[in-house]
């Protein structure tokens, strides 16, 4: 029988074991990695000595590079966590606390920025002059110190004083009793053990995704004046439900409250587009609340950022350790607002107010309100609160030593039993969650328990309800149909110099709802309508071409087809609910023709339809914006036997036809061909590019200038993505 036993676990994770040399390892750990070895049954509960622990992993093999399709490769917080805490290799006297370290191993790059991640994930911000930075005033900051200091039992220790690491490259290191690991080619490895070996592949396929533990269904949601959406009330360890999070809406405006792993799931259940978020409230820096921060980067514009100022200062160096990158480019991805603490902000009616929460990060309550009818109704937030017993067990007049003060304990209970029409609070227990029975006796009209794998028990049921994935609370309904607002702004953005009463004449079309996985169009039909993207999300599919892109809100599925009046080139297949305006083709025509328009489409629609095309440009980019970086590409031509080594002020290439020969210096780097880019580089450093191309025939090529992309996140993430896979290939 074999020595090594290695498992598929999900898309991107695998897990081998070593059971003789004591070795288990979890290859690759993308969000959520934990939940699907416990739903694979390779973390279990057991007991030994009288102690309740789980088993697991003790070894984390890293990817090589950080992202793939534009998610986290590596989030190492919660595996870490499950062996320090859950395993007990770090609770004194506990049977695995034994001195062995669990190891991180892979790329030096990879560990280093793992650790710090680890870091600010553990403990946020750090010192007092942190905190000041990030917007707390000196006294706050020296409370918030006191406090952070008790949560980690008076110390802060780096992960290096906590996890061992190995560096893997091209040689066999040993990572543990004669069991070896070796890099075989990027994010391809080799582990051996005696005279067997077995190999690992963390790659993902050009259209795989990392994928959640847990179903879910499909919901069509109504888009009320001011409404609360439950997209998740579990917890970092419950394998069936989405962490605690909530989608709100304001007339007619989509904001999300936290940002948890698999939310790109969680949104296309609910029938919404990542393009439709107009922004994210962010409570704290844990993975299970900030995991999906990728998911809102790709978008064709900024998404707006909420958060208290040390929240976002916290959440910024997070994220920049994590992507080795400065903590100011977190201002590239999102549009920073932040917030006042302890007042009410205004955000164009809805008004948002942060209390700060005692946790070992920056933590704040949020609580919501909206003037309506019967005056103003609100909504609690209550994400990772502390227990009031746990809070009360610091109180230490002391300043010299850490805990709270009296008079913070007060401020802190009296926030969290401010009275609100709906509340949904954490009740996930232990040292840094909050307990529901601190809310049998709060005012509020509706206490929400969320923030726990566990089944609520009779007495958490006699204190409050749950809130099952997709259900709402809508606090001031809705008697108008935002839809066809929608309708006038995409129109209006796509035909600026239309009259509005033609635009009128447009939108006086029937409103349709597509069915996920309904099919609008087939390749080869003729269009006799077009329709006009509302609400969700469309797949656009032509396997011939191995094309395979995303239609969000705001484009028009068929128009070109229209116009020609030719039969259709792609498949549209609906991902979501679908709300769409149906705009007869010989209606649209008129128009185009009315106001001439014809040429100024067919001149934006080859280079629209070349973008859709390719991977950097055919995800998520609304047709305003490809039809303005399509009026902004330049030309170029290169003839047999040259070679071509980029500007800096010429920013990024694309292949339009032909194959040549990339290099970064005197490296060999790949092949690319039609749709590829080179010259990333320049634009993700700001400096001159490193690549030149060599070139054997005829090759045609279209620069973008760094400016023009400087503001579509997306663009920006696959463009860093793209760096980091071919730096490491020209460091192998």
């Amino acid at each position: 029988m074999g020595q090594i036993r290695k498992v598929k676990v999900s898309t991107g994770i695998e897990w081998v074991e070593v059971p003789e040399a004591g070795v288990f390892m979890l290859c690759g750990c993308p969000p959520d990695s934990v939940k699907h070895l416990m739903k694979c049954g390779l973390i279990v509960p057991t007991e030994r000595d009288g102690w309740s622990f789980e088993t697991g992993p003790n070894v984390i093999l890293l990817s090589d590079v950080i992202l793939q399709n534009g998610s986290f490769t590596n989030m190492a917080e919660f595996p870490v966590l499950q062996m320090l805490y859950r395993q007990g290799t770090l609770i004194p006297n506990h049977p695995n606390n034994t001195g062995a370290k669990p190891m991180l191993v892979g790329a030096q790059d990879q560990i280093d920025a793992q650790m710090e991640y680890i870091y600010r994930g553990n403990y946020g911000l750090v010192n007092e002059q942190e905190l000041i930075k990030g917007g707390a005033t000196p006294d706050d900051a020296k409370d918030m110190m006191r406090m952070k200091l008790r949560f980690a039992f008076g110390a802060i220790h780096h992960p290096s004083a906590l996890l061992d690491h190995r560096v893997v490259k091209e040689e066999a290191v040993e990572i543990k009793n004669s069991v070896f690991v070796k890099r075989l080619s990027l994010n391809k490895f080799e582990v051996s053990y005696e005279d067997e070996s077995v190999q690992v592949d963390l790659n993902l396929d050009a259209d795989a995704h990392y994928v959640p533990s847990y179903p879910l269904n499909y919901h069509e949601i109504a888009r009320d004046s001011f409404s609360v959406i439950h997209s998740g009330d579990g917890d970092g360890w419950d394998v069936n439900r989405p962490t605690m999070s909530s989608v709100i809406m304001y007339q007619g405006k989509i904001y999300l409250v936290d940002a948890g792993p698999n939310v790109r799931v969680t949104l296309q259940a609910l029938g919404i587009g990542i393009s439709e978020v107009d922004g994210i409230f962010h409570t704290h820096s844990h993975d299970d609340h900030f995991a999906g921060l990728p998911a809102f980067i790709r978008s064709d514009r900024k998404i707006n950022y909420y958060a208290a100022p040390y929240v976002r200062a916290s959440v910024a160096k997070k994220l920049s350790a994590l992507l080795s990158i400065d903590e100011s480019r977190f201002e590239d991805f999102f549009n920073i607002h932040d917030l006042k603490v302890d007042e009410w902000n205004d955000i164009e009616g809805l008004e948002v107010r942060p209390r700060m929460s005692p946790h070992p990060v920056e933590t704040a309550i949020l609580q919501f309100r909206a003037l309506g009818p019967e005056g103003y109704k609100t909504y609690g937030h209550y994400a990772d609160i502390v227990s009031l017993q746990v809070l009360k067990d610091m109180i230490n007049e002391d300043e010299k030593v850490p805990g709270v003060s009296q008079a913070f304990f007060d401020r802190v209970k009296g926030h969290y039993l401010e009275e609100m029409d709906v509340k949904k609070i954490d009740i996930g227990g232990g040292l840094i969650h909050g307990e529901s029975d601190d809310f049998r006796d709060d005012p509020s009209g509706k206490i929400i328990l969320s923030h726990t794998a566990r089944p609520l028990t009779v007495d958490q049921r006699e204190i409050g309800s749950g809130a099952p994935f997709g259900t709402s609370d809508v606090l001031i309904p809705s008697f108008q149909d935002n839809t066809r607002r929608y309708a006038y702004a995409y129109l209006r953005n796509y035909f600026p110099t239309v009259p509005t009463h033609a635009l009128r004449t447009l939108m006086n079309s029937t409103l349709m709802t597509f069915n996920p996985e309904t099919i609008l169009f087939k390749e080869g039909e003729k269009v006799d309508n077009i329709y006009l993207l509302l609400t969700g999300a469309v797949e656009m599919i032509k396997t011939s071409s191995n094309l395979h892109a995303l239609a969000s809100a705001g484009s028009l599925v068929g128009e070109i087809a229209a116009i020609h009046q030719l039969p259709l080139m792609e498949t549209y297949r609906a991902t979501t609910f679908v709300r769409a305006m149906k705009i007869p083709a010989t209606l649209y025509r008129n128009i185009v023709e009315k106001y001439q328009l014809f040429e100024d489409i067919l001149r934006l629609m080859e280079g629209r339809e070349f973008l859709q095309n390719t991977r950097i440009f055919g995800e998520a980019l609304s047709y305003s914006t490809q039809n303005r970086i399509a009026d902004e590409m330049v030309g170029h031509h290169l003839c047999a036997g040259d070679e071509y080594a980029p500007l800096k002020k010429e920013g990024l290439a694309i292949v339009k036809e032909g194959t040549a020969r990339l290099y970064c210096g005197k490296r060999f780097i790949e092949e690319i061909r039609r749709g590829d880019i080179f010259a990333e580089d320049s634009v993700v450093g700001n400096r001159r590019s490193k690549h030149h191309i060599e070139i054997d025939d005829s090759f045609e090529f279209c620069t973008i200038s760094a400016a023009i992309l400087q503001d579509i996140p997306i663009v920006q993430w696959k463009l860093i993505e793209s760096f980091e896979r071919r730096r490491h290939i020209a460091m192998s």
